[in-house]
């Protein structure tokens, strides 16, 4: 090497470290959930999962604003995911409201558990389906329910009815039937929006967009558990009005041809 060959300084350890601390905070948020749940306080698990959520979306954003972004990562993320957005959600739903099915009988009392884990089970098969066709999907959309948002969904519920003092075995044939279908909806063939390409993605967005953000925060604010209910569920909901108003449109336009 000549004297004039310019010497490139390694980037520091740490900065590889950081999107890695990201991960483990939000996998640490959803084992807290489970063992807060545990000790019947469901509010604290719910919201919990929802910082685990907040964790999960910065680090792939820290790790690409860093250049750090490893295989490594990927897969740690992840696992991070099934605990956080899979096994939490279904314990937390099981502790809360599922395991009240067994004052029905012992049968009921191994549908709920079987519910619980059919929720942990879906979330562990789109969390591996995604990652082997992360390089040819369409990133506009995902195919099938998120796991953090399908975790929203469940959350924001639990989350609701213990404010209010609604109990869990007041709800369980609800819960029962949510835990399921949700679960079924992450491994589902329908396409959900990613968001990916919203304006402010790389570049400035318009003032009209920031007094859209304005407007949907106050009644977030007002209300938090039940407007995370409703905007998540009508969000899990879109994917089968939107596929099926798609397969409808294209069988229109082929009869009409």
């Amino acid at each position: 090497m000549s004297d004039s060959t310019p010497v490139r300084t390694p980037r520091h350890r740490g900065i590889y470290l950081l999107p890695n601390l990201f991960t483990t905070g939000a996998m640490f948020a959803g084992f807290y959930a489970i063992v807060t749940s545990i000790g019947g306080n469901y509010s604290d698990a719910a919201i919990a999962v929802f910082i685990a959520a907040l964790l999960d979306g910065m680090d792939g954003r820290v790790a690409r604003a860093t250049g750090t972004q490893s295989e490594f990562g990927v897969q740690y993320d992840s696992l991070s995911d099934l605990v956080s957005f899979g096994l939490a959600p279904a314990l937390v739903m099981y502790t809360w409201s599922l395991s009240t099915l067994k004052d029905f009988g012992p049968t009921w009392g191994k549908i709920g558990w079987a519910a619980a884990f059919i929720y942990a089970a879906c979330a562990a098969l789109r969390l591996a389906r995604f990652n082997t066709q992360v390089k040819v999907i369409d990133k506009r959309y995902f195919q099938g329910l998120a796991s953090p948002a399908a975790a929203a969904v469940c959350m924001a519920f639990v989350w609701s009815m213990d404010k209010f003092g609604v109990a869990g075995a007041d709800v369980s044939p609800l819960t029962l039937p949510m835990a399921v279908i949700v679960g079924l909806l992450m491994v589902s063939r329908f396409r959900y929006f990613s968001f990916k390409s919203l304006p402010g993605q790389g570049g400035p967005v318009s003032f009209l967009w920031m007094i859209a953000g304005v407007l949907v925060l106050i009644p977030f604010f007002v209300d938090p558990p039940r407007v995370l209910f409703v905007v998540f569920l009508l969000y899990a909901l879109s994917g089968p009005v939107v596929t099926l108003w798609g397969v409808a449109t294209r069988r229109r336009r082929r009869g009409g041809a």
